[in-house]
């Protein structure tokens, strides 16, 4: 199955963000949270959050002081993990319904070695490599938890 790529960035951007936020310690950042700082809507970020709890990535925590924290340690995320959390939930890719000797003899063997490519350079990055990335860039993680005036 070939990667997609707005699945993909939606997933790692997703999981930095909690990691960047919340980490695996006791802080939870909640959705509303994250899609706001990630400029999306809650409903659509919430199905990826799911499918992130659900590979056991993202811990969640119910209730009107819950949220989501990483599951296991940053280093221990790769970011293919998170890709294939996502694509596993997915439906198949457009170009599969496309056929033709072309898209047989060439396009298709083109997509499947970019994809091998892919997979392997996104299983050699964590999510510890993107939050040092991340401090490199002069980011800094909030001190403190964030206020919450939600009435």
């Amino acid at each position: 199955m070939l990667l997609r790529q707005d699945r993909a960035q939606t997933a790692i951007a997703v999981a930095l963000d909690v990691a960047f936020h919340a980490g695996r310690g006791g802080t939870l950042v909640g959705a509303a949270e994250v899609a706001e700082r990630l400029g999306a809507a809650r409903r659509g970020l919430e199905p990826v959050l799911q499918a992130l709890s659900r590979a056991g990535l993202l811990d969640s925590v119910r209730g009107p002081k819950g949220g989501y924290r990483l599951a296991r340690r940053a280093r221990d995320i790769r970011l293919l993990d998170l890709v294939l959390a996502l694509e596993d939930s997915a439906e198949p890719p457009a170009a599969d319904a496309l056929s033709g000797d072309l898209q047989r003899a060439v396009t298709t063997p083109l997509w499947s070695e970019l994809d091998t490519l892919l997979r392997d350079r996104l299983a050699a990055i964590s999510l510890d490599d993107l939050l040092r990335a991340a401090a490199s860039a002069g980011l800094r993680r909030p001190a403190a938890e964030p206020l919450n005036f939600a009435i």
